[in-house]
């Protein structure tokens, strides 16, 4: 797989184009290298939304700022549901919607069950886009009425996308497919400063020129578009109106869940998303997509037969919120595009390097790019002999290595690891430096599901499943609801004064009560916390889930550490080390488990003795 020479892409002469032979993270590389060369952006289609999320990781590290990359998500409910999506999906989709037509060069991420839903027209992101400059008179009244046709909801301090708030000359609002709110700040009525602010502490970030606003949401709920919606319900739904609340609820300017279902009613056109594609863009399909498409369609329909007979909630027919299978690879097959997949190659080709062939039925042309996973590579850190038999490896692997870490913990320890064995790795930030490097041996923090060998040139990519067996890999962050019920503070109402609490950062402290304080030219409300020596923590209410409950032992005798020393800081070193502890003797033993293999007895024996002594000097943060 020539990386640096010109991507196989689709042709006038052969507009249809097959991929074979990519294994494990050469898919995503050859993706990268194609929107680097493709005549505009590239539609990537994956099978499923799993799927999706871990070739935009993989797609990420490989084009490195080369390209931009843009993951479309679908809504994470079922078709017909009685819910709506986070919004930070939606703000994730209108951001792409908003991007895509003017994009000349970048990937798009979509999988097969989303590419087929309706979306709003392209005139309706267009028309609903606000954009401020600094030093440009704004009138607020008018500007407010804006964002609340566009779906943006007014709340007493901005949290999540599609949020505003006005306190005075402060205008507060966290627009659709930004990564932070932004704070407008008004002399008279002209914009005299525009921020970014963190939406925890409130305290203020960049200074921008500009301002640029999304709709809040995939439709309207402007007078005019409300009255469209109703209109088409009736039209379209027989039987008792009063006895339907989400015809009531749109009806009060309300976006009830689920509403996202209904979204034809509220447009007398939709689109799609290749209706969003410039006319120079390139699809890549997933190997049988043809029957992917087929399953996602028919459990659209399946969904619609459970719910139809519903009279307080009717549903519109499938045909009107999703395309058809075949009417979706229809407007496909139109657009250049690529097939990834097996396929059969000529015997007499077999020996040839990666090239275009004719391929006998159908007449497709192939491309065999001819790569092969990477070799196992288990490490276990508890055995010599594993260590010993990976570095021997590496020296006599063919070619230049590449060995891609989930963290950057994980980099350093296999620096720690190879480092007696005399084995020298250069760390690398990117793919693109890996490959400008004269390193034979490097090392990275990529998130590669598996690796890779290829031929041209040779380069061996080993991905933490090589290295180090199953693991527990996050694709997305958890947010901080996933910590321990029983350690979390709800509501202020769980706080009594002088209760001991732990902070994330700094420690062990006492609880003391509530204040009022102006924080960036607002008031805000923010929780005291006592440390050692009498220093006091001031913490927005806002970043309660970064406060937990003190468990370690009775209140009264609950430590008070003190701000900014290294106690706290140490206890979460000792904390580190026996997780790092019992995870390794868990994933040994989960290893050899998964191998069938028989554990002998010294090993077995090493593995109880080092859980039981972590019991006996079970760290504490006192």
């Amino acid at each position: 797989m020539p990386v640096d020479q010109p991507a196989q892409l689709p042709t006038n002469d052969h507009p249809s184009l097959r991929w074979v032979g990519l294994t494990g993270a050469a898919t995503a590389l050859q993706v990268a290298r194609a929107a680097t060369q493709a005549p505009g952006p590239v539609l990537l289609v994956t099978n499923d939304a799993a799927t999706a999320a871990r070739m935009e990781d993989e797609l990420a590290f490989f084009c490195a700022g080369a390209v931009p990359v843009f993951g479309f998500p679908g809504y994470e409910t079922l078709p017909y549901d009685q819910f709506s999506p986070h919004p930070d999906i939606i703000s994730q989709r209108l951001r792409t919607m908003a991007r895509l037509p003017a994009l000349k060069r970048g990937i798009v991420i979509v999988d097969l069950q989303t590419a087929l839903q309706r979306l709003p027209p392209r005139t309706f992101i267009d028309g609903h886009a606000l954009s401020l400059r600094t030093g440009e008179a704004l009138d607020l009244e008018q500007f407010r009425l804006r964002l609340t046709s566009a779906g943006y909801a007014s709340v007493p301090q901005v949290g999540e996308p599609g949020d505003f708030a006005i306190r005075g000359s402060l205008f507060d609002v966290f627009p659709m497919g930004s990564e932070s709110p932004l704070r407008i700040d008004l002399f008279d009525d002209v914009i005299e400063s525009i921020r970014s602010f963190d939406a925890e502490s409130q305290r203020p970030l960049e200074k921008l020129p500009r301002l640029d606003l999304l709709p809040a949401r995939e439709f309207s709920l402007s007078s005019a578009a409300i009255k469209d919606f109703r209109r088409r319900f009736r039209t379209r739904f027989a039987g008792d109106l009063t006895r339907m609340p989400l015809y009531r609820d749109v009806g009060e300017g309300l976006a009830p869940a689920g509403i996202e279902y209904y979204l034809p009613l509220f447009f007398d056109r939709t689109a799609t998303l290749l209706d969003y594609l410039p006319a120079r863009a390139t699809v890549i399909l997933p190997a049988e997509h043809d029957a992917g498409l087929r399953d996602a369609w028919c459990a659209v329909v399946e969904r619609f037969e459970e719910r139809r007979y519903d009279i307080e909630h009717p549903v519109l027919d499938p045909a009107e919120i999703c395309v058809p299978a075949d009417e979706w690879l229809a407007a496909t097959t139109a657009l250049p595009h690529i097939l990834l997949g097996a396929a059969r190659v000529l015997p007499a080709l077999a020996d040839m390097p990666a090239t275009i062939s004719l391929h006998p039925v159908p007449a497709v042309p192939v491309v065999d790019f001819r790569t092969e996973p990477a070799p196992s590579a288990r490490i276990d850190q508890r055995r010599e002999e594993s260590l010993h038999a990976f570095a021997d490896q590496l020296r006599f692997t063919e070619g230049r290595v590449l060995l891609a870490a989930e963290s950057a913990g994980r980099r350093e320890l296999l620096l720690e690891l190879l480092r007696p064995y005399a084995i020298t790795a250069r760390v690398v930030g990117t793919w693109r430096e890996f490959l400008d490097s004269d390193a034979r041996i490097a090392l990275t923090v990529a998130p590669l599901a598996s690796g890779v060998t290829l031929r041209e040139p040779a380069v061996t990519i080993y991905a933490e499943e090589q290295l180090f067996g199953e693991r527990a890999r996050q694709e997305r962050r958890r947010r901080r609801s996933d910590r321990d019920p029983a350690k979390i503070i709800q509501q202020l109402a769980d706080l009594r004064p002088g209760a001991p609490v732990v902070h994330e950062d700094y420690g062990v402290g006492r609880y003391t009560g509530l204040t009022t304080m102006d924080a960036g030219g607002m008031t805000a409300e923010f929780l005291v916390l006592e440390y050692a020596e009498g220093d006091k923590l001031y913490v927005p209410v806002q970043a309660l889930a970064r406060i937990s409950r003190y468990t370690g032992a009775p209140a009264e005798s609950a430590p008070l550490h003190k701000l900014g020393g290294e106690q706290w800081t140490k206890a979460r070193a000792r904390l580190r080390r026996f997780v790092t502890r019992r995870q390794s003797c868990l994933t040994s033993t989960h290893v050899a488990l998964r191998a069938r293999a028989t554990p002998s007895r010294w090993t077995t024996s090493r593995c109880v003795h080092s859980s039981q002594d972590s019991h006996s000097k079970r760290p504490s943060i006192n």
